[in-house]
C-alpha cells in the first residue's frame, strides 16, 4: 500500500513545527502569559518591539521625551527665547541568535516514526525555550544571574546579544530596614511596609530630596516609574520568591491581606492576565510569586546572608525584540542525519533579545526590593 511519508527537513514541517513552536513557548512562558504586551502603547511591564521582524537589522533605539520643566511665562511678559527645547534620552537593543537541539539517536534507539519524534522533541524543545526565555528576564530585570541552582544557564553567565546586565542604579534599588547590602542581616525580611515603601517612593520619583535624588523642584530628570492601567485603575506589580512571601505572609495576621485582598484582585481585574494566579492586591499593588526571582547569599557584613531580589514593576520595564531567519516565524525548525543517516537530529532558534530599559544611566519602569530571604525552618 502507497503512503505518504513527510521526511527529515521537509519545508511542510519545517513551516508547521516552526509555527507550533512560537505558540507553545509563548502559551508556556511565564512572562509571555501575564506581563508581556505588544507596541508602545502597551500598559505591561515587558514592551515586546517588532521593528526587526520585518526590516533587516540587529539593533533596535527607543526614545524617552522627558517632560517639560520651563518656568510659566505670565501676562504679557515675553515668550519669545524663553522656549524650552525637548530633551531626549535614547536606550537600545540588540538582536541575537539562540539555538537549541535534539538528538534521537540512531535508529535502533528511537524505535519510532519521525512524526512521533518531532512531537516529542517540539514537547521538549518547547518547555527548554520557555526557561531560556523566562530565566532571561529574571536575570535582566535583577541585573544579575544571582546564585540560583535550577538555571540553564552557568552562574558566570552576563548576558546574551551584547546586552551587558546592568546593575539596579541607586535610585531604584532599596533595601529591607532601610540597610544597605552590607549591613543587611538575616531579620531585614520583606514585608508589607516594603511594598508601601516602594509605592511611596514610585509617587515621588523624580522630584522631592531623598525620594527621587537631588533637589527639590522635581525636575532631576529621573523618570516617574508609570503604573499599569488596568480597567482604567493604576497598579504595579510586585514579583516575590516564595521564601520573601512566606515572610510577608507570616508577618501579617490572618483575616488582613491574605484573606480580604485575594478576592478584591479577582473580583477587579479578572480579564487582565496581570491578575491571574495572583496572590492579592495590597496598597494597589498586585502580588505574584516565583521560583526563578534573583537569589544571593552574600550580604550582610560576613558576605554569608541569604537574599533574594523583588521586582516592583510599571511600565515598559523591559523590553523583547524578535526578528526572524527569513522563514517570517519567530522560531525556526531544522532536520538533519547524521552517522550515514543513522541519527536524527532536530535544532530549534530563535533571533531575538532581552534587555532591561534605562535612560540617561537610570532604570526605567522597574524598582527592586532586596531582602533576606532563605529556606523557612
Amino acid at each position: 500500500m502507497a503512503r505518504t511519508i513527510v521526511g527529515l527537513n521537509d519545508p511542510k514541517a519545517v513551516k508547521k513545527y516552526s509555527a507550533f513552536m512560537a505558540v507553545d513557548v509563548a502559551k508556556k512562558s511565564y512572562w509571555s502569559k501575564k506581563f508581556m504586551g505588544e507596541g508602545e502603547e502597551s500598559s505591561m511591564p515587558i514592551q515586546q518591539l517588532t521593528d526587526l521582524e520585518t526590516d533587516a537589522g540587529e539593533y533596535i533605539s527607543f526614545d524617552l521625551s522627558m517632560q517639560l520643566k520651563m518656568q510659566p511665562v505670565e501676562g504679557d511678559d515675553i515668550l519669545e527665547n524663553k522656549e524650552e527645547d525637548l530633551k531626549f534620552y535614547t536606550d537600545g537593543i540588540y538582536i541575537d541568535q539562540m539555538r537549541g537541539g535534539v538528538n534521537a539517536g540512531g535508529r535502533m534507539t528511537r524505535k519510532r516514526t519521525i512524526h512521533s519524534l518531532r512531537k516529542t522533541a517540539r514537547r521538549r524543545s518547547s518547555d527548554w525555550w520557555q526557561r531560556a526565555f523566562d530565566e532571561l528576564i529574571f536575570m535582566y530585570g535583577s541585573g544579575a544571574r544571582g546564585i540560583n541552582a535550577d538555571f540553564i544557564y552557568p552562574t558566570t553567565y552576563s548576558g546574551f546579544a551584547n546586552n551587558p546586565f546592568t546593575a539596579p542604579d541607586a535610585e531604584h534599588i532599596a533595601y529591607a530596614g532601610g540597610t544597605t547590602k552590607a549591613t543587611l542581616d538575616a531579620d531585614d525580611k520583606m514585608t508589607l511596609t516594603e511594598i508601601d515603601k516602594a509605592v511611596a517612593v514610585a509617587a515621588m520619583m523624580g522630584g522631592g530630596s531623598g525620594g527621587g535624588g537631588a533637589g527639590t523642584d522635581g525636575n532631576t530628570q529621573t523618570p516617574k516609574i508609570q503604573p499599569i492601567l488596568i480597567n482604567g485603575e493604576r497598579h504595579f506589580v510586585v514579583l516575590m520568591n516564595p521564601w520573601q512571601v512566606f515572610d510577608v505572609r507570616t508577618a501579617s495576621a490572618a483575616g488582613q491581606w491574605l484573606d480580604l485582598q485575594k478576592a478584591a484582585a479577582g473580583a477587579e481585574g479578572r480579564k487582565s492576565p496581570i491578575f491571574k494566579g495572583t496572590l492579592g492586591m495590597y496598597n494597589n499593588v498586585v502580588l505574584h510569586e516565583h521560583e526563578s526571582v534573583i537569589r544571593f547569599s552574600d550580604y550582610g557584613s560576613g558576605n554569608d546572608v541569604l537574599a533574594a531580589r523583588a521586582l516592583f514593576m510599571g511600565e515598559q520595564a523591559m523590553v523583547l525584540a524578535f526578528g526572524t531567519a527569513g522563514t517570517g516565524l519567530r522560531f525556526s525548525w531544522h532536520e538533519e542525519s547524521r552517522d550515514n543517516g543513522n541519527q536524527a537530529i532536530i535544532t530549534t532558534s530563535s533571533i531575538f533579545a532581552v534587555k532591561k530599559v534605562t535612560f540617561n544611566g537610570k532604570d526605567f519602569g522597574m524598582y527592586v526590593i532586596d531582602t533576606a530571604a532563605k529556606q523557612p525552618a
